[in-house]
């Protein structure tokens, strides 16, 4: 497979689906990012969110990743291959309100207006992380890059070629992530104080998480005592 051509071809295809990819990503955001269940004015848990449409060069580089794996890529099954073109993150402060999110995107499939292209995983390096997520119906991966997040993708229904990559994560996760994305994306650093210094970090995220569900634990104790 020659590689310009083909890349020209795959972003061509996407091109002409970018709209549907962005009106079905908008809508995905909205419904969960601002869920009145979700955005209590006593309670809310979704602290804030993002979205975007991958651009060219990115998806170009990705195709080459793949395709340099041996992954065999055409317009046939592009859309299969690669399913992270429209992109949503949902952040939250507490890990333990990650049940009402996971409950709210359920919702939304049990009603068939979303349909799932595959079962959702949640990524997490900690033994106790592992614990929490098999409480749910996601497949559970131990990572070793110490990245912990949960990913649904979903579709506006099984035949559609549109599809959007949710990703669930606390804040504390996502100042890892945005730290370690600058550092080791595209590519791996080679630079061994950095590596361990992101390990390093990402046991403070950890019991940083952590400890924030203990103090609203506390807090929510202590309020309720007479």
């Amino acid at each position: 497979m020659a590689d310009s051509a083909p890349h020209e071809e795959l972003l061509v295809e996407y091109d002409r689906l970018s709209h549907d990819f962005r009106i079905f990503m908008n809508g995905v955001v909205d419904y969960i990012g601002n869920h009145p269940e979700l955005r209590k004015p006593d309670h809310e848990i979704v602290h804030s969110y993002k979205s975007r449409l991958k651009d060219r060069q990115h998806l170009r580089d990705k195709i080459s990743r793949k395709i340099a794996k041996g992954r065999e890529i055409t317009v046939a099954n592009f859309f299969d291959e690669i399913t992270d073109f429209a992109g949503v993150r949902i952040l939250h402060l507490f890990q333990e309100d990650f049940a009402n999110i996971d409950s709210i995107v359920r919702q939304r499939l049990s009603g068939g207006d979303w349909v799932l292209a595959e079962r959702p995983r949640a990524y997490t390096w900690d033994p106790e992380t592992v614990e929490f997520f098999k409480n749910f119906d996601l497949e559970v991966s131990e990572k070793p890059s110490s990245y912990t997040s949960v990913h649904y993708v979903v579709r506006p229904r099984k035949d559609s070629k549109i599809s959007c990559e949710i990703q669930v994560r606390t804040l504390f996760e996502e100042i890892w992530g945005e730290v370690d994305h600058q550092i080791n994306y595209p590519e791996p650093t080679q630079d061994l104080a950095c590596r361990e210094q992101i390990k390093v970090l990402s046991k403070i995220i950890g019991a940083g998480s952590r400890l924030l569900d203990s103090l609203r634990r506390v807090h929510n104790a202590t309020r309720a005592a007479p």
